[in-house]
Formats: structure tokens, sequence, C-alpha cells
């Protein structure tokens, strides 16, 4: 469903910068030893020219873990280069992993050229470095790119390589888990894929489809096998991961208490006293307790967040005063220090605490216990009668808020084994903690020569304001004005930005504010008689209409949207208003009000939505609601200049 004020409806626009910030922290390829990214496919319009840029004639893994949970995982892959861009592509092969318990071995790389002849990859062209995410952050340096740099590919050329990664004493072992989606993407021509586990260990195992079984008594192994052979690249668009399941899923946890408990064990860090002192010196609270907004606020803001994803697999815990001085950690070692700090009973009263995993994809509960599921983790705090989930990761979250896309899903929490009081999963609820608002005041003159200066300003509380507390906050400041551009730009104003400022992304017990100023000349031509233009003010977007198959009508977070104009015209300028609306529900409210006077033109709407949802069988009125609220906003203003008014 959309957003309902247009500036953030159309946010995706903040994103082009967060997500280039982000793209700057991946490694320069994907690791090989999964399918490498499909770009999209298109329909070649001669038949002799290859739809894809390249092809995997043979994807081969073998997998083999051990008692103690060790593993090797050895993969063989055979890929044709059938343009430039899959040249391009294929230049640089990247291979991740963690040096403290892993190491990668590139036995074979050998190119196969299309005008004949064979080249092997010297070693010189091997080279191992921090991934570009952790490059910053000395005490993350065990996690690294082998990379394998492969110069002067052309169309026809045959890429194949080998790679191995022997994994020892991994931070859950003895347990050990495992989960493989099949390529349906069509760039796999052949698929091979084995796994071969211990007998002497209890696992669980699902898998479509079914692997053909084979028992070794003299290795006291078993190995499940798949072979397949793949058709040409489908029309439809491929399934996200997050909403289908695995293909094989296997783990040697046998419950969800268990999987708690060990995890639980993983987290857990004892008190100390430097861990403690350190934190007080970072908040000046060392006369008296710090409270818990201090807390998170040290943890959240004077704590870099470096950014790994959530994976208890691959990172070990790092020592809490450590954390501190360095001034840096990952969004499990923030949880881990921020459980710790607000448990202490020096800091201020008791509450309940609990560490808690969320995933996005759909019924976890229902499927096998492992810790991959999990994509983000977070703290509850309940607090006379009141919980906050707060989550120090984002650096610039208000106290009590995460994402919209974890509330309302299952959480899992890390004591559940411990405790036996207490089931292992809950809910995030779907709202936050605080009313979600948003204000935009539009100051505007527009001259007699027609152009237009505006200066808008933006006043948010809520999920909107995360994402542009995470927009300015990720992007220098001399680069403020292009995110005030797309915003602009997604608002309907064209022409130069100028004057951008925000408050401090991080500091988050106030709204956040984003002022800018744009001029556009030639807006209007006042030669045309009269003159009608929109009024100048945001588009609120209404949440989408239902599918027919939808059992309830999503309005999303409840949301009070406020947003007012002042523009000042040329003297002697008349002005036709259109008629005000007012339309109330017990779910929303809509009104809005034009007026002209003295050569200032005022216009306000106002829409809230108090409600999450309403039933589909109301779905009649709620477009008699939209209808009203959309002819509201195609109303235009019209202008007459005052040679007109005169002559009138």
């Amino acid at each position: 469903m959309s957003s309902p004020i247009s500036i953030l409806s159309k946010f995706s626009f903040s994103f082009v910068l967060l997500c280039a910030a982000a793209l700057a922290q991946e490694p320069t390829a994907k690791p090989a030893d999964t399918a490498p990214p499909s770009e999209k496919a298109t329909v070649a319009r001669n038949e002799e020219k290859p739809a894809l840029p390249f092809q995997i004639q043979l994807l081969e893994t073998h997998i083999r873990f051990e008692a103690n949970g060790d593993s090797r995982k050895e993969v063989h892959t055979i890929v044709k280069i059938n343009d430039l861009a899959g040249a391009r592509q294929f230049s640089r092969l990247g291979f991740d992993y963690n040096r403290a318990f892993q190491q990668v071995e590139i036995p074979l790389v050998k190119i196969s050229h299309a005008n004949g002849g064979t080249s092997e990859i010297l070693p010189s062209a091997i080279t191992d470095t921090p991934n570009p995410a952790v490059q910053e952050f000395p005490a993350y340096h065990d996690v690294r790119v082998k990379s394998v740099r492969l110069l002067g590919l052309q169309d026809g050329d045959t890429i194949e390589y080998r790679v191995i990664t022997t994994t020892t004493k991994p931070p859950l072992a003895p347990h050990f888990w495992l989960e493989h989606t099949f390529d349906k993407s069509g760039q796999v021509l052949e698929e091979k894929y084995s796994l071969e586990v211990p007998k002497s260990r209890e696992t669980r195992f699902e898998a479509t489809p079914e692997p053909q079984l084979e028992d070794s008594d003299s290795s006291n192994t078993r190995t499940y096998k798949w072979s397949l052979r793949k058709g040409p690249p489908s029309d439809q668009p491929a399934e996200k991961p997050s909403e289908t399941k695995p293909d094989v899923v296997l783990t040697t946890f046998q419950s969800w208490e268990q999987l708690g408990t060990r995890l639980w064990e993983a987290m857990a860090m004892a008190f100390t006293v430097s861990v403690w002192t350190e934190a007080a010196k970072q908040t000046r609270a060392q006369s008296g307790p710090a409270t818990r907004n201090a807390l998170y606020d040290l943890v959240s803001t004077k704590l870099v967040t470096v950014d790994l994803p959530v994976d208890f697999g691959k990172y070990r815990p790092r020592d809490l005063h450590e954390i501190i001085k360095s001034g840096y950690a990952n969004p499990q070692d923030k949880v881990r220090l921020l459980d710790i700090l607000m448990g202490e009973e020096s800091a201020q009263e008791k509450a309940a605490q609990d560490i808690l995993l969320v995933s996005t994809m759909g019924s976890p509960e229902e499927q096998l216990p492992r810790p991959s599921l999990f994509s983000a983790v977070f703290l509850s705090l309940t607090d006379r009668g009141k919980t906050y989930y707060l989550d120090p990761s984002l650096e610039v979250a208000p106290y009590g808020a995460i994402p919209a896309k974890y509330r309302g899903q299952p959480a899992f929490s890390l004591g559940c084994g411990e405790t036996g009081k207490r089931g292992c999963w809950g809910q995030i609820p779907k709202d936050l903690p605080f009313p979600s608002s948003q204000r935009v005041n539009v100051s505007a003159t527009l001259a007699a020569d027609g152009s237009l200066h505006v200066r808008a300003r933006y006043v948010m509380r809520g999920d909107n304001e995360l994402l542009l507390r995470e927009a300015f906050h990720q992007t220098a400041k001399e680069r403020w004005k292009e995110v005030a551009g797309l915003l602009a730009l997604s608002d309907g104003f064209r022409g130069t930005i100028t004057n951008v400022t925000a408050s401090d992304p991080m500091a988050t017990k106030d709204p956040f504010t984003v002022e800018y100023e744009i001029t556009q000349a030639k807006f209007v031509d006042w030669s045309k008689k009269p003159v009608r233009i929109p009024a100048l003010l945001p588009q609120i977007a209404l949440p989408d209409l239902p599918t027919k198959t939808a059992g309830k009508i999503e309005l999303g977070t409840p949301l009070d949207v406020q947003t007012s104009l002042t523009l000042k015209l040329p003297e002697g300028t008349t002005v036709q208003t259109p008629a005000a609306t007012s339309v109330a529900r017990d779910y929303a409210t809509f009104a809005s009000k034009y007026d002209g006077h003295l050569n200032t033109l005022t216009a306000s709407r106002r829409i809230n939505f108090v409600m999450r949802e309403i039933p589909i069988e109301r779905v009649t009125d709620y477009n008699t609601f939209s209808r009203a609220v959309q002819n509201d906003q195609a109303q235009m203003l019209v202008l007459s200049p005052p040679e007109t008014g005169t002559k009138n």
C-alpha cells in the first residue's frame, strides 16, 4: 500500500542515494559459490543472439559436514560469456569468508577463448582484502573477500573455476544448518548439488524436489544428491527470496527452544565494571544513574554501525568494553551491549528485557529452526506496563521506533529455551509508540514575470521521518541538495534548489525537519488568460485499493497529514478559489480550505487516518471517500493578471 502522502509514497527517490551508499560497501562481485545475479532477460530479436549476457553451463556444488560442525564446500562452475555485459560482470570474481574460522582456496581458474587456446590465472591476479563494508573497522578485518581478476574476456569465451571453502570451529559449533534454492532464472543449464552429513548427528531435513539418497557404511555418512537440467528462461518474474521457502533445508536444531538456548549462550556476556565505567564516561553520568534514553543514544548514535548482516554463523561476539572504546559495532553486538547496559541495576529500576530476532519471511515459526531465517535483531524493554522495541543499529531511529517492514512480524525470543516459562514466538506490534504526523508548510511568491519562488518546510514524526533521517544521514552534507531536489520533484516542484537545511538526523528526541528553497522561471504565462494552476501542495496519496481476494482494506499506520500554502501574487491579481471539501469517516477524515484576499492566496488540506484497516465489506464507502479526496486535489486555482482584473 502507499503512504498517505506523495512525498514518501514516492520515497524510493531517497533510496537512490541510500542504495548508492550501500552498493559502495558490497564486494566488487558476488561470491562465485552462488549463481551470479541475473540481469532481466530480454527477448532476442535475432534468434542467433543469446538473450542472456552469460550462461552458466554447469553449477556443481558438494558440501560435507562433520559431526563437530566443521564443513567443506566445493563449487565447480563453467560459464559461457555471451556478450560484453557478461564479460564485465565476470571480470572479477569475489568470494566472501571469515578468516577467523574459514579458508578459501581457488585451485582452478581457466579461460577457454572463443578464437582458440586457453589461459590460466596467475597467482598475482588473486587478492585477499577486508570486505569493503569493514574497511574502516579493524576489529572486523577477518571478514574478507578473496577476489580473482579476469582480464580480456570476450564474447564466446568460457570460464571454468573451482572454489573450496573450509570451515573449522564456527561460532555455533557443533550445530550446523544449511539452506539452498535451485536456480529458476534460466541462467543455469545444469545444476548438480550434493550434501554429505554424518549419520551420528541427528538432523532435520526438508527438500523439494526429493533427492537421491546414498548411505555409506564405510564413511558413516548419508549423502543427498540432486541433478537438475534447466529449460530456457521463464517469462515469469522470479520470486523474491523473502516470498518463498528454500528448496533444501537441513538443520541440527531439533526445536526452537534448543535454538533459543544456543543463541542466548552466543549472545550472553557478563556485565563488568569496566563496561559501565566507560558507558558512564560516554554518557556523562558519572555522578548518577544514566537514563534509558541516554544509554540508547549512546549505543545508537555514538557507536557507528558496521553494515554487516545479522548472521550468527559468521560473526563471533566482541568484548563489550572494546566495543565502547572502538566506537563501532555490528547490529548483533550493539543489541548485546544495549541489553547489558539497560539491565544493570545501578542504571535505573529493573525492567523486563528480551533480545528478539525478526524475519520478513512469512510464518518463520512453521519452518525448521535455524538462525538463517532472521534478518534483524531488536531489544524489547517493558517498563511500567509499556513495551518498547529498540533498534540501535539504525543510528537515527527515535526511541522505540523500528522500520515498518518489521512491525507486525513474528518475533523469536532468544531466551525462550532458558526460562521455560514463555513461548519462543511473539509478535512485534504494528504501530509505533508515538503518534505519526507530517506537516508541510509552503510559502511561495509568484512574480509579475511569471517566475515562482517556493520555500518548503517539512516536519515529520513516524515512518516517513525515519526514511528522511536515513537519507540525510547517509548522504554527505554537500549532496543534501540532491536529496532535497528529489523530494521537491516528488511533490511536483521544478526548478533550481537552494538553501537546503535539515535538523540533525541523530537528534531523535524531536521531529525531523527539512527546509529548502526552489525557483522556477516561467512558471506561468500571464498572456494566457485566465491562468490555471494547481494548489502548490504535496499530493496526498491514498492507500491502494484492495485486490479482489483481499480480506480487508489496509490503511497503514495511523497518520495525521497537514499541508498549508501561502502564495503571494502580483498586486492587482484576482483569484478564483475552488470549493472546500470535507468528508468524515470513522477510519479517516479529510478537509480542505481555499481563500484569496489582498494579493495573498492560502490553501490547506488535512487528512487523518485513525484506523489501520477496515473490513473489505466497506470498499464502496472507501471508494467514495477516496474519490472525494482525489477530486479535491484535481481542482485548479484560477488567476487573472492585474490588467484583466482592472478591466473587469
